[in-house]
């Protein structure tokens, strides 16, 4: 056959399969990133306990039953359990395993157990102002607050006892203090045998209260929050400890300042002492304490300071259920890791000496610790483990992101994990890391569709740090043409943007605005996570100033590319990043021509203590370092066009923020365009989420011309 003919059926071939393809659209692209455009997945794993066993959901609405080295059988659909209890719900909400044949459910308010084998099962139903429903480990009783208290009940007879009664609200009991910074995720702690559960308890009195607008009232009503701005007076914590059997209770306060915070707590295997680490309100120095049960402290086992601050975020952990010794992470050496403890607080070892960052422990048993971390590339989460000798072993071989758990042996492993190049794999292994059955591997749904591919990156800071960057192109990218630029940016402490998994971190909006003409770009500047203490502590006492010159090492990287067209760089950012587009739109405005910034921080002295003053000190102790990153005082350099949008619900980044911001613009003759988002809070979510994106890009395009 004539060789120019079958390069021309190739080229008609190629040009056909281009064509064909899709366009996605902005509503696709924000709303089926998690739905329609998500990859298979194998959802609500759990092992069952003291088996070789696990379950999934099929759909969420079909229980399946697998073993280890043999088959899967679909085993219930969830209206067995709505017929069989009168209830009403639609999927296993929260499924979590009693025994071998018992499963518990909760979805709002119900709590249901079901017996797989009998068939029959108990529903209690708990008041429907009922939050934070937290079980014991055996799933015998469950704890819930309502309002400012904390109760109790049987799982599967409902018998409320009010564990606190304060009538004063501002006395708070069983949820998160310290705005659930420094790893604080929950209020409840149950013993290891349920017999007695520890609880936070705060005192707001002396906390201001900050009100946000209620408009769905009528007429509207003020509806206030409790929110200690840095410099102000905040909360008093302390830790509750009630006894079940004589209804008794005790209560753990801070030892060294009364605004000092506690976090991390923890029982002891035999549940005779709570653990846990008072930090000071300047977060530069804590005390990891121990208390009897009865809360009466036995001794302060060490203490970490640092000159910027020391945050700890995870609690102690017991690798063997028949001591009380822990281990501890630690980044006092500037990067997590694991130091082994005895219950006196004696250092027995330092189990890992890596210099890349822990990021989970996942479970610590058998004399073993289980724990994801960065490993040689920042951009990956990998699964490790640790013996108490410090023989240490990487578990997944695979390079990408990976979402473990390990069965109550230590025995099995569950992993799923992406890549750059994998949507999703799902396999069991055993706990040596050895591949006994791949569940899943999914396809890419968004192969019929008109999208490029990510380029992944490091380039150097003007200093010599290496720094993360991601380009996504238009699919029809033509390297002639001249291309204007998004930045997406973050930039703040414990954020990473990018990373190796499905999407590369990114969201499929930014696909969506690269083929609108736009080179979407990308850069993980330090300041932000996973990059050990050096790269991140950088930043103290003074916010927005290296993670700037970080993002114009970036912007000068892509002056460096022929087809980036310089006069036309827009930025975009919400949180952290909104405080960061506006300082770059402030800070080199012959830089950035239009700017979008959701939910900014304007002024740190606005900004909510816990978070603040970890970064900044106190306004007192930093007033140079407050006046510099104000962008109030740099409004005046405005010469882009800024769009600025704020949920008016926002108990995190509140609307004085922004508002402060638009005034210094007004009282200054500057025109910037504004738009609220009502009732949402600190970003917008759900169906609006759709118009916020709408918005943001449409703004963009029509001033970056």
């Amino acid at each position: 056959m004539n060789r120019r003919f079958v390069i021309l059926i190739l080229s008609v071939i190629f040009i056909t399969q281009v064509s064909a393809q899709k366009e996605l659209s902005l509503e696709q692209a924000v709303s089926g990133q998690y739905q329609q455009f998500y990859p298979d997945h194998v959802f609500g794993f759990e092992w069952i306990k003291n088996l070789e066993k696990y379950s999934y959901l099929k759909q969420y609405q079909t229980l399946v039953i697998g073993e280890i080295g043999g088959e899967e059988k679909e085993v219930l659909h969830i209206s067995d359990i709505n017929d069989a209890l009168d209830v009403k719900f639609n999927y296993f909400a929260g499924l979590k395993w009693k025994d071998e044949n018992t499963f518990v459910l909760n979805l709002r308010n119900v709590i249901v157990t079901f017996n797989i084998k009998t068939k029959k099962g108990t529903k209690i139903e708990l008041p429907e102002n009922a939050e934070r429903i937290t079980f014991d480990n055996q799933y015998h009783n469950v704890a819930y607050t309502i309002d400012n208290n904390l109760y109790l009940s049987l799982v599967e007879q409902f018998n409320e006892i009010a564990v606190t009664e304060n009538t004063d609200h501002n006395i708070v009991s069983g949820q998160e203090i310290a705005r659930s910074e420094m790893g604080i995720t929950q209020g409840i702690f149950w013993s290891n045998s349920g017999e007695s559960i520890a609880f936070y308890q705060k005192d707001e009195s002396a906390v201001h209260d900050y009100p946000l607008l209620d408009i769905t009232e009528v007429p509207g009503k003020l509806s206030s929050i409790k929110y200690p701005m840095t410099g102000q007076p905040s909360e008093k914590a302390s830790l509750g400890i009630y006894m079940l059997e004589n209804k008794k209770t005790s209560l753990i306060k801070t030892e060294n300042g009364e605004e000092n915070y506690l976090t991390n707590v923890s029982w002891t295997p035999d549940d005779q002492f709570i653990l846990l680490a008072e930090v000071a309100r300047s977060q530069k120095h804590i005390w990891v304490q121990k208390y009897k049960s009865d809360g009466a402290l036995v001794k302060t086992l060490f203490e970490e300071k640092k000159d910027t601050w020391v945050e700890p975020e995870k609690p102690a952990h017991f690798p063997s259920d028949k001591s009380n010794d822990f281990v501890w992470v630690s980044e006092r050496d500037g990067f997590d890791n694991l130091y082994y403890y005895s219950i006196d607080g004696v250092l027995k070892s330092q189990l890992t000496k890596n210099n890349f960052m822990l990021k989970d422990v996942v479970a610590a048993q058998q004399g073993e610790v289980f724990f994801t971390a960065t490993g040689e590339s920042p951009l990956n989460t990998m699964l490790y483990k640790v013996d108490l000798k410090g023989k240490q072993q990487l578990l997944t071989k695979d390079e990408g992101t990976h979402s473990v758990k390990v069965n109550s042996s230590g025995e099995y492993i569950f992993d799923q994990y992406s890549s750059h190049a994998i949507p999703n794999i799902a396999k069991i292994r055993k706990s040596n890391g050895k591949e006994i059955k791949q569940m899943l591997e999914a396809s890419n749904k968004l192969a019929e569709y008109k999208l490029a591919e990510a380029e992944i990156k490091s380039i150097k800071s003007r200093d010599g740090v290496d720094l993360y960057t991601r380009i996504i192109k238009p699919r029809d990218f033509d390297p002639s043409k001249k291309y204007p630029v998004l930045i997406y940016v973050y930039g703040g402490p414990h954020a990473q943007l990018i990373t190796n998994s499905w999407y590369d971190g990114a969201s499929l909006w930014m696909h969506w605005m690269a083929n609108q003409g736009y080179i979407v770009f990308t850069l993980d500047n330090r300041g932000s996570g996973n990059r050990g203490v050096d790269f991140e502590h950088v930043i103290h006492r003074n916010l927005g100033v290296v993670e700037h010159q970080d993002q114009l090492d970036g912007v000068n990287y892509l002056s460096g590319l022929n087809y980036v067209d310089t006069s036309r760089i827009a930025v975009h950012g919400w949180s952290y990043g909104g405080f960061m587009t506006v300082s770059m739109m402030l800070k080199s405005p012959e830089i950035f021509k239009v700017g979008v910034a959701g939910g900014p921080v304007t002024d740190w002295k606005y900004y909510e203590a816990m978070y603040g003053e970890r970064y900044m000190d106190t306004p007192d102790e930093n007033k140079e370092g407050y006046a510099n990153s104000s962008l109030l005082n740099q409004a005046e350099n405005l010469k882009g066009d800024l769009l600025l949008i704020h949920g008016t619900s926002d108990p995190v980044v509140v609307m004085q923020h922004n508002l402060s911001l638009v005034k210094t613009f007004i009282d200054l003759g500057i025109q910037v365009d504004f738009f609220p988002y009502p009732m949402h809070e600190h970003n917008v979510r759900g169906k609006d989420r759709v118009h916020l994106m709408r918005k943001v890009l449409d703004y963009v395009i029509e001033n970056n011309k």
